[in-house]
């Protein structure tokens, strides 16, 4: 075996294992992640290749790690941002990654499609679990009391006591579905179509109600831009669909209590997060100009100070984060920092939304239209900064850029 078959190998494999990673934990998805990093850092050393670092994606996520930087200088607690801030590095590396590598077609070919074995496996696992109680490895979520509610029998899968499975189907999902009405076609796009399916499906047995929002809207958005469709059929699809899902959760016992008995009592979910957004909002109204740093919500709305604050006990709710990104980036990093932030995301991403609507690459699009969702408004969402959240982010990012030869940082000639 050559130097060079060797080292398409073991970053074939690096790849490769990044949703497996997932499920094994954060500190084995980091672990992989940094060692990827590495591994690419050293052979872009050897080979002398820095002109991607000219290009503007890559300056826009340098400015965004200044600012992040400086985020943490200007934090409540600065101990609790540094670690986030300073290795977001990772991911803009981790991006010129996917970029260098995608550029050879049959290596992400390789990379994907076992990805897509990997989140079949996932997927049968939710079904199994929902059946049977327990997951392949006898998981399960069982009852959890909190504060203002109780849960019992959420779906977890193979991510053991978080039930988190179905964010983590959502951010693989479109990718997956592009990259095959991409290689699939003619007859063979039905295996495509019963894919998207099942994977929706899969999401809304989970139970999340904002992922199955999003998986759904997803799904409408992806129908409806696949060119080789007649419109009609595209419409009856959805519609038809959108019978499945609700035949589903009506003769579905869990489903039921939760997309159905729990919107009826809306009185205390509306309340809870009614609770959570007025807190996020009364931080931004304190802290207007540069938040209170990144990770620093929870430090903000926590402090005992401000818990038992007359003034504050009816607007703050001790939480992690926000739960809403807007509210995450207002609260956080202020109007400077979230206009900062969003004028980034705008150049990266929304700047090229009509012409990627436009093309027939099912793979850019997928990777576009989760990138999209994840800005839907008031809908609740994970923490943006997060490691779980980032990590599906930005590697749809990456791939968004990678896949497109007009948009990957490697093609000199457009850049």
């Amino acid at each position: 075996m050559t130097f060079n078959k060797f080292l398409s190998n073991y970053f074939l494999l690096l790849f490769s294992l990044i949703p497996v990673t997932f499920l094994m934990g954060s500190a084995v998805l980091l672990f992989n992640i940094i060692l990827l990093d590495l591994s690419f850092l050293i052979l872009i050393i050897y080979k002398k290749d820095y002109s991607f670092l000219k290009t503007r994606p890559i300056k826009y996520l340098l400015i965004l790690y200044v600012y992040l930087i400086f985020n943490s200088l200007i934090s409540i607690d600065p101990s609790f941002s540094y670690a986030r801030n300073i290795g977001f590095i990772r991911f803009i590396v981790l991006f010129a990654a996917f970029n260098y590598f995608f550029l050879d077609r049959s290596f992400y070919k390789k990379v994907i499609s076992f990805w897509l074995v990997v989140i079949l496996i996932v997927s049968i696992d939710v079904f199994f679990e929902q059946f049977t109680g327990t997951n392949f490895f006898g998981y399960n979520f069982g009852e959890r009391f909190y504060e203002d509610r109780i849960e019992f029998g959420r779906i977890v899968s193979f991510f053991k006591d978080e039930p988190i499975v179905g964010g983590y189907l959502l951010g693989f999902f479109f990718t997956l579905v592009g990259f095959l009405f991409n290689e699939l076609k003619d007859k063979k796009q039905l295996f495509s179509f019963a894919f998207m399916i099942l994977i929706l499906f899969t999401i809304i047995l989970t139970g999340e109600r904002s992922n199955s929002i999003r998986a759904f809207l997803g799904f409408g958005l992806f129908i409806l831009f696949v060119g080789k469709l007649d419109f009609k059929i595209k419409i009856i699809s959805i519609l038809s669909v959108t019978a499945l899902i609700l035949i589903m959760i009506m003769n579905t016992t869990y489903l039921k209590i939760r997309f159905v008995s729990n919107i009826k009592s809306m009185s205390s979910t509306h309340k809870i997060y009614s609770q959570i957004y007025n807190s996020a909002f009364q931080v931004f109204e304190n802290n207007k100009i540069f938040g209170v740093g990144n990770k620093n919500y929870r430090i903000e709305t926590c402090k005992k100070s401000n818990y038992l604050n007359k003034d504050n006990t009816d607007r703050y709710k001790c939480q992690n984060h926000p739960h809403q990104t807007y509210l995450e980036l207002l609260s956080e990093h202020g109007i400077l920092g979230s206009f900062l932030i969003l004028i980034i995301l705008f150049k990266l991403i929304f700047s090229k939304i009509s012409e990627s609507f436009k093309k027939e690459n099912f793979l850019t699009l997928g990777s576009l239209i989760y990138l999209l969702l994840i800005f839907i408004p008031l809908l609740p969402t994970g923490a943006f900064f997060g490691n779980f959240l980032l990590t599906i982010f930005m590697i749809n990012l990456s791939i968004f850029y990678a896949s497109d030869k007009n948009y990957n940082i490697f093609i000199k000639k457009n850049n």
